[in-house]
C-alpha cells in the first residue's frame, strides 16, 4: 500500500499528513532500520522507541516518531495476512494513530502525536483492536495475560461488548495461544462512578462483568478521557456537557476520588 493511501485509509488528519509529507522529506529512514526493526519486534519494541526518541532529537509536534511508527505499522499488513489476521482488525487496530492525534487535538488546540510510548505495542503486534474493544498480549505477574483496553469511541452497549469478546477469543486465541485471563485497568471500572450513573448505564453493565480487586484513587487520567483536558485542569473549569461530566466535577469539588480500578473478567478467557 503507498504511504498516502494508507494515511488516508488510517483517517490522519490532514494538518499532520501534511506535517509528515514535509519530514519525510528530511528523514533518512533508510539509516533507521534497526530501530523500525526493534518497533515490529515485541521482545525490543519499548526499548527501540526509547532509542529512537533520543536519536530523532527535537520533535515538538511528534511528526517524526509518528512517521517511525506509521512505517512500521505499513509493513505490519504482510505480517497480518501471514497471521490469518483480518484486513479490518488491522486497519482498526492501526486507526488509533488517527484517533490518538484527534485527541490530542481537542485537549490542545493543536495537531499533534504524543503517544508514541504507547503505539509501539500496536507496530509490534502485541495489542489489537477487535471491534469496539482493544486486546493486549503481556505478562502481568509472570501469568501470559490480555489486557483490555476501552478505545476513546468505543460502544459499550452490551451486545457490542459481548461481539467483541467473541471474535476476539476466535481470532486471538488460536493465533497466540489461548486459555489467557482477561484483566482490565480503567477508571471507568471504578466504583465511584455507581451512584453517579442511572442503574441501565452501559459503563455499570460492562463493569459489571468483572471481579474488582484494586482500587487507585488517586489515578488523575480519567480527566484527559472524560473530560478531554490535561490532568491539571482545575476541577471548577471542568466542562459539563454531560450528566456525568457534571456529576464528576460535584464529586470532586466535594472531596470525592475517582482513580482508576483494575478488575478481572467473569467466565471469560482469550
Amino acid at each position: 500500500m503507498e504511504t498516502d493511501d494508507f494515511y488516508a485509509r488510517l483517517g490522519i488528519p490532514p494538518e499532520m499528513t501534511e506535517k509528515l509529507r514535509r519530514v519525510r522529506e528530511n528523514m533518512d529512514l533508510p539509516a533507521l532500520e534497526t530501530e523500525l526493526d526493534g518497533l515490529m519486534d515485541p521482545a525490543a519494541a519499548e526499548g527501540a522507541w526509547a532509542g529512537l526518541t533520543e536519536k530523532l532529537g527535537g520533535d515538538p509536534d511528534g511528526a517524526k516518531m509518528l512517521l517511525c511508527q506509521l512505517e512500521c505499522a505499513r509493513r505490519d499488513r504482510e505480517r497480518y495476512a501471514a497471521s490469518g489476521l483480518p484486513e479490518d482488525v488491522y486497519i482498526a487496530t492501526m486507526r488509533c494513530f488517527s484517533r490518538f492525534i484527534r485527541e490530542t487535538a481537542r485537549r490542545t488546540g493543536r495537531f499533534a502525536f504524543d503517544r508514541g510510548s504507547w503505539t509501539w505495542r500496536q507496530t509490534a503486534m502485541t495489542l489489537f483492536r477487535v471491534g469496539e474493544l482493544e486486546y493486549e498480549l503481556r505478562s502481568l505477574g509472570g501469568e501470559d495475560v490480555v489486557s483490555l483496553h476501552i478505545p476513546s469511541d468505543a460502544d459499550l452497549s452490551p451486545e457490542a461488548v459481548d461481539s467483541s469478546l467473541a471474535r476476539a477469543k476466535k481470532l486471538l486465541s488460536g493465533r497466540f495461544g489461548g486459555g489467557r485471563r482477561v484483566t482490565c485497568n480503567s477508571w471507568l471500572l471504578s466504583p465511584a462512578l455507581a451512584p453517579l450513573l442511572p442503574e441501565d448505564s452501559n459503563i455499570l453493565a460492562f463493569r459489571r462483568r468483572f471481579d474488582m480487586t484494586a482500587w487507585d484513587e488517586n489515578a488523575a487520567d480519567f480527566i484527559q478521557w472524560l473530560y478531554e483536558a490535561p490532568e491539571d485542569t482545575p476541577v471548577s473549569r471542568l466542562p459539563g456537557r454531560t450528566s456525568l461530566q457534571r456529576g464528576v466535577r460535584q464529586l470532586l469539588l466535594s472531596g470525592g476520588k475517582v482513580g482508576s480500578a483494575r478488575g478481572w473478567l467473569r467466565e471469560q478467557e482469550v
